[in-house]
């Protein structure tokens, strides 16, 4: 497997999660708008299941550190087993919200909202993971928690944005932003139970006996559980879309289909690059840094889809301070363990 042991290496892996997971949602966008989520989704954990599987043969394979997956998975206990596909379970069913949301409220309501909620809460529950294991999750805790609150006022200020908006365009603003809450608190906990799947001389806070690229792929099979649970007896009870049929799936055609696997291939480079730079960089910070997405979601919004159109005046003024404030906290959390 491949090892990173340099900090900063590990910081710019973080920072190409961030990238794929502020992005992965505009494959929503480029389907067909008669696409459903539900029917896009599918597609997303096919995408998923193969980017996993080509991190497992790839990074986790080569190099001459640590276990070659199949080494790895031969050797993997109950319990590591267990954490990784309950990390798969919460994120699936927060990030299946997420989607819902956005197709609800727009990319860039929907990430700073949900993303950002999962984002606060959790740095705190991979930071506490790090002190149970008695080990130092920052260098410099202030300014880890200075970057953290200055994102939680970027975080108000799109919300405040938004309430603008939604007076103008009267969009169903309440809906979609309660799916996005209630997602984003699914998703916060899960990148704390894969890191404790993970083998102590890996990451810190690892408590399981497994590497990065064998934790991932529990972590897909717990994806798959949750999203056929989901469709099966969760949506109608939520009322957060219609399960589609196998005639409708398999009638969505070439475009419909690229995009829901190439999203969700996008969405696992991140997860492989964060996982790479998890031992290096400690789960408190790869998570708040890899998990700093809603910003590029915003820049998406904003300027390719042009969710704010139209907005009253003061809207940019908004959103620019929230850009300016989440660059200022990245820096600050990076600075934090430097």
């Amino acid at each position: 497997m491949i090892i990173i042991h340099n900090y900063f290496a590990a910081i710019s892996l973080t920072i190409v999660a961030m990238i794929a997971w502020g992005s992965w949602a505009n494959t929503q966008k480029i389907a067909e708008k008669n696409w459903r989520f539900e029917l896009y989704y599918w597609d997303k954990v096919i995408g998923i299941v193969l980017m996993s599987l080509i991190g497992a043969f790839t990074i986790g394979s080569l190099g001459h550190e640590g276990r070659s997956f199949l080494a790895d998975i031969s050797q993997a206990n109950t319990q590591s087993i267990f954490q990784a596909m309950l990390g798969g379970l919460l994120w699936n069913a927060g990030n299946l919200l997420l989607v819902a949301a956005i197709a609800t409220a727009g990319i860039s309501v929907a990430f700073p909202i949900g993303g950002g909620i999962a984002w606060i809460v959790g740095i705190m529950f991979n930071y506490m993971v790090i002190l149970m294991d008695d080990k130092v999750p920052s260098e410099k805790p202030l300014l880890l928690w200075i970057g953290v609150a200055v994102i939680i006022i970027a975080i108000f200020l799109n919300g405040k944005a938004y309430r603008g908006l939604s007076k103008v365009k009267q969009k169903p603003s309440l809906r979609g932003i309660m799916l996005s809450v209630i997602g984003g608190l699914f998703i916060a906990f899960f990148y704390g139970f894969v890191a404790k799947s993970l083998d102590g001389q890996f990451v810190s806070g690892g408590t399981g006996n497994l590497t990065p690229s064998t934790a991932i792929i529990f972590f897909t099979m717990g994806v798959i559980i949750c999203t056929v649970l989901f469709f099966l007896f969760i949506m109608k009870p939520f009322k957060v879309g219609v399960p589609g049929t196998f005639k409708e799936y398999f009638g969505g055609g070439v475009k419909n289909h690229t995009a829901g696997i190439l999203g969700g291939m996008i969405w696992c480079t991140g997860m492989v690059t964060s996982f790479m730079a998890v031992g290096a960089a400690n789960p408190a910070i790869a998570y708040a840094l890899s998990n700093a997405a809603p910003v590029v979601a915003v820049l998406w919004g904003l300027f390719v889809w042009k969710e704010f159109k139209g907005a009253p005046k003061g809207t940019n003024g908004l959103l620019t301070g929230m850009f300016l404030l989440y660059l200022v906290g990245l820096v600050l959390i990076t600075a934090s363990n430097a």
